[in-house]
């Protein structure tokens, strides 16, 4: 069955913000707001109960248990948003302006929605746009015809309006490919790779870019080098090996930003999957000249695309490997789209399963993919129709809510950028966690239940307990 929002705003978006503000230090008289999300319920973010805590110093080992410590912090948490592409553009335009609006407040307003505060775009075409394009005429290499014309009409509007309704948001851009006369196949879809001799005509295209958007107001806080450098796909795509990347980045990208003052856009390498993370982090990273132009590496999770389960242990390794930079999710979805599965709940628990995880392992910031697609998961110019947390149907106006929407938004509408990741832990396999701890001082914690049973659990912050349930299968945010 399919959600609106329009049923949903009073009961489950529009609920009480108020929080106690917490002193980890003295945690006597706290309280601990719960809101859960849960199958085969009218439970979507909604706020479930207020509990206190109580002393109790040693838990028992038939006692199921999430442990805080909220004195060891980890990374600061950057940020928590989607992908502004070409597609959810498109498909924005087309609904009617009340839907458009509850569109920007369903994502981005802090209060109504559930507070993006991270945008990420593609530099020209990538597979969800109408069609390939670039920046540039066919064969200029010195750019002399750059222009973002194209992006004026519906992806520029989109991402001003997004970053005004969420007030202050981290911007930055990825390219699928370079332009098709800079490659070796001559083709910007089915792979290739980019010649040397225009490496730094290339270079000079992010920066063009870079500066493109500055004249428009919107600062771009960061690049990645590369969508998923080591897959040939039938859409836009480009070949780097490590080696590669390493050579383009220290040698032309990270020189050439320098140069044109632009030496505080952050440059992200890597941008694929977890399954050859730390090879790629140590052949740039192991070079000091290229790392010294490297803010973190980026990663996606399509690794179990030939089968087995997601490597979320290789972000772990590649943290321990590199501390000193930063990981981010720069891309998740849901592929193969059904209209029939809208409201596939196994859909939402793998992004929760998988931002706890990463979370836990070190990463700074989680970034979904398109925010918005179509009644066909589209527009895709070559069939690759996938999930979005919200679908617009252009035909009736609709806006669909999935559970992958309600899932994210446990962790962003309470985690505040500037948060720092508190070590936490749990006691048995049915329930995984991760913990935060907001500038203003409340900690926050994002339970899930993998078990098909309801369950009851104590949270554990220091001597302090407080007693809880949790639905079969569902997830809740504990603010304290």
């Amino acid at each position: 069955m399919k959600i609106l929002l329009s049923t949903l705003l009073v009961s489950s978006l529009l609920f009480g913000q108020t929080k106690d503000k917490i002193n980890s230090n003295q945690p006597n008289h706290q309280s601990v707001t719960v809101y859960t999300t849960a199958p085969d319920s009218n439970l979507k973010l909604t706020k479930t109960d207020v509990l206190t805590f109580k002393v109790y110093k040693q838990p028992l080992e038939t006692q199921l248990c999430v442990f805080v410590h909220p004195n060891k912090t980890n990374q600061t948490f950057l940020g928590i948003g989607g992908a502004i592409t070409d597609a959810s553009a498109e498909v924005f335009a087309k609904l009617p302006l009340t839907k458009q609006n509850e569109f920007l407040d369903a994502y981005f307003d802090k209060e109504k929605g559930i507070g993006y505060t991270l945008i990420r775009t593609n530099i020209h075409s990538c597979d969800f746009s109408s069609g390939s394009y670039t920046y540039v005429e066919e064969g200029d290499k010195e750019l002399k015809t750059f222009s973002i014309e194209h992006d004026l009409k519906f992806k520029i509007p989109l991402i001003k309006k997004a970053m005004e309704k969420a007030g202050e948001a981290t911007f930055y851009a990825s390219p699928w490919s370079p332009p098709a006369f800079m490659k070796d196949s001559k083709n910007m879809l089915k792979g290739g790779k980019l010649l040397p001799e225009f490496y730094q005509s290339w270079a000079n295209y992010y920066v063009k870019f870079v500066q493109a958007y500055q004249k428009e107001n919107i600062p771009v806080w960061g690049l990645t080098i590369q969508n998923e450098p080591m897959a040939t796909q039938i859409w836009e795509s480009c070949i780097f090996t490590g080696d590669e990347e390493r050579d383009f980045l220290k040698n032309y990208l990270g020189p050439t930003l320098h140069k044109n003052g632009l030496k505080e856009v952050k440059i992200t390498v890597w941008d694929h999957n977890r399954d050859l993370l730390s090879q790629r982090a140590s052949a740039v990273l192991d070079d000091p000249e290229a790392a010294k132009y490297v803010w973190g590496i980026g990663f996606h999770w399509y690794e179990n695309w030939s089968g087995g389960n997601p490597m979320f242990e290789n972000v772990a390794k590649v943290h321990q490997m590199y501390p000193d930079k930063n990981l981010l999710f720069t891309e998740g979805c849901v592929e193969k789209f059904s209209a029939e599965k809208y409201q596939f709940w196994a859909n939402g628990q793998r992004y929760g399963r998988s931002m706890i995880h990463d979370f836990n392992n070190g990463t700074v910031g989680w970034t979904d993919w398109n925010i918005l697609l179509d009644q066909n998961g589209g527009p895709n110019h070559v069939g690759n129709f996938c999930f979005s947390p919200i679908h617009g149907d252009t035909s009736t106006g609709e806006l669909i809510y999935t559970p992958s929407y309600y899932f994210i938004g446990h962790f962003s509408k309470f985690i505040k950028p500037g948060a720092k990741n508190i070590s936490n832990s749990v006691s048995r396999s049915q329930l995984i966690a991760t913990t935060f701890q907001n500038p203003n001082g409340e900690l926050v914690t994002v339970v899930m239940n993998e078990s098909d049973k309801e369950l009851t659990y104590l949270l554990s912050n220091n001597s302090q307990v407080s007693e809880l349930k949790i639905p079969a299968k569902a997830i809740q945010t504990l603010v304290y």
